[in-house]
């Protein structure tokens, strides 16, 4: 059974998580307490019908302490199924516009009668150890419906079994660094097309754009040092243990010099026996 334990902050996208996840075949169940996730484990292994993908949430509504998310990691391990972690986060800022553009109320402002500021402060200290643990952190601070339904479809559609999932995505700096970033690579050094009249509302994924990045000797002597990087950290990661590791590269925009270095390196990544998921998440800003 694959086991998939989907927590994160209140406002962050667990419930479009559990619904995309549902869609790509995964068993879902929303708000389970964490000390019956054995029972229903032990259901699940000896029930009629075999479950090969569980997704369960566990969040703020059934850990009220930090001691009951280290309770729920703790009976997790106890299980004989192997699990994962998919930790859903967003700036506090983002998470409260959305409660106030919903008029709804965080669920810990009503347990405890304090601010939605104050709730997210609570909620993010009691969810902490989860995030520690977590193999898979999504930032949905920037990410629309669809493209939070794209990332999610991209993760857990093609794992493959593969011993370390490696994601290769571009962004822009005027937007904020991606949270889940493990590597950050800024390509603002090299010549930018948003300057060239006939480039301008191209992207790195059109192969003018990608021809006038790569035709620069300094464009082509930062990818080679990126690559000879690349090739002698990603087994030492994987000697390691690491499960997801994704790799961000940077321009000002996230359109045109990081999409195509993202390419690049994707390109490279699956050349040497990785398989890449690539995702822009700028692309069309």
């Amino acid at each position: 059974m694959e086991l998939l334990v989907v927590t994160g902050l209140s406002g962050a996208g667990k419930s479009l998580a559990v619904d995309t996840l549902e869609d790509i075949g995964y068993f879902c169940i929303d708000n389970i307490p964490a000390g019956l996730i054995p029972r229903l484990l032990d259901f699940a292994l000896q029930g009629e019908t075999t479950l090969d993908k569980v997704a369960v949430v566990v969040d703020v509504r059934s850990c009220r302490s930090t001691r009951d998310a280290e309770k729920a990691l703790e009976s997790l391990d106890c299980c004989e199924v192997p699990y994962k972690v998919l930790f859903l986060d967003a700036s506090d800022e983002v998470l409260s516009r959305r409660y106030k553009e919903t008029r709804r109320v965080h669920p810990l402002s009503l347990q405890e009668n304090c601010t939605t500021e104050e709730g997210l402060h609570r909620e993010r200290e009691i969810l902490h150890p989860f995030y520690a643990r977590a193999d898979y952190v999504i930032d949905t601070s920037l990410l629309s419906v669809a493209q939070n339904r794209e990332r999610i479809c991209k993760l857990f559609l093609t794992q493959d079994k593969a011993p370390m999932l490696l994601t290769v995505m571009s962004f822009g700096f005027k937007y904020g660094p991606p949270k889940e970033a493990d590597i950050v690579f800024d390509v603002r050094c090299l010549p930018n097309p948003f300057y060239v009249p006939q480039l301008k509302n191209k992207t790195g994924l059109d192969d003018e754009v990608a021809d006038y990045v790569m035709q620069f000797e300094q464009s082509q002597g930062l990818l080679a040092h990126i690559n000879s990087l690349l090739d002698f950290s990603l087994p030492l990661y994987m000697k390691e243990g690491k499960s997801q590791l994704t790799i961000a590269v940077g321009c000002t925009g996230g359109k045109h010099r990081s999409i195509t270095f993202a390419r690049k390196i994707g390109e490279h990544c699956q050349s040497i026996g990785y398989k890449p998921v690539m995702y822009h998440r700028d692309e069309k800003r």
